[in-house]
């Protein structure tokens, strides 16, 4: 065990993490509702990669708990040309899309998505109060269904899981650990949260996620947290990546 530990303690590092040669990404946390602040840190982005080719992959959860739900995946559906874009599956999207269908899961998952942020949503769309704020199932579906544009729902129903570059994994929540990435269910990819966020294992690429909200970003040698409660604390976060460099861009 001596001589293990000897070996450890002289064997080479691995090389940095990297994106490769002339691939400049940047990757958004969670926006909930804040088209303000989208529009803000899509600005700073704008300027940061000044006119050089890039990608921008947006981590998911779009709506629920801030204002303007409906207006962000207006602004989704009209991005600008001068990125390439990617758009992930959030939980909230996940959850919005399950409370509004017709599946033998809906009456719960309109329950869970009311409980953490579905009327805001609701509201954005032009639900009336009584209705957003009442318990009636049935009614919310009726009243948001003719509300939602077709563009919307065909929009959050392509959303991506994942999204490798070179030794980045992108997702919304995280991976479980002990899995190989090609393995991952779509629900951890989606809900994880502990399992994954205590783990200090190596998961094949450094994961970077949203979800669990953090005052700071957290950057660890297998995964990059960069959820920082936007819609509360008015602090949107995106992670810059260029060959191994690292950097972050923030509203606040």
């Amino acid at each position: 065990m001596l001589l293990d530990a000897i070996r450890r303690l002289f064997a080479p590092s691995p090389p940095p993490p990297r994106v490769p040669r002339g691939r400049r990404v940047y990757a958004v946390g969670d926006i909930h509702g804040r088209l303000d602040l989208l529009d803000r840190l899509l600005a700073m982005i704008e300027a940061d990669a000044a006119g050089e080719p890039c990608e921008v992959i947006l981590l998911g959860d779009y709506v629920d708990r801030g204002p303007s739900s409906a207006e962000v995946l207006d602004r989704l559906l009209d991005l600008p040309g001068w990125a390439k874009w990617t758009m992930l599956m959030g939980n909230h999207e996940q959850a919005m899309l399950d409370a509004i269908g017709d599946g033998p899961m809906a009456e719960r998952a309109m329950r869970q998505w009311l409980k953490f942020g579905g009327r805001d949503t609701l509201r954005s769309y032009g639900v009336s109060v009584p209705i957003a704020y009442g318990e009636d199932s049935d009614a919310i579906r009726a009243a948001i269904r003719p509300l939602l544009p077709p563009a919307h729902l065909q929009l959050l129903q392509g959303l991506s899981l994942a999204r490798r570059i070179g030794d980045y994994l992108f997702v919304h929540a995280g991976v479980r650990p002990g899995i190989a990435i090609e393995d991952q269910e779509p629900m951890d990819l989606m809900w994880i949260r502990e399992e994954f966020l205590d783990n200090r294992g190596w998961h094949g690429a450094v994961i970077v996620h949203g979800h669990s909200i953090t005052r700071k970003v957290v950057s660890r040698h297998n995964r990059i947290g960069i959820d920082t409660g936007a819609y509360s604390s008015g602090k949107l976060t995106a992670l810059a990546l260029d060959g191994t460099k690292r950097r972050f861009l923030a509203t606040r």
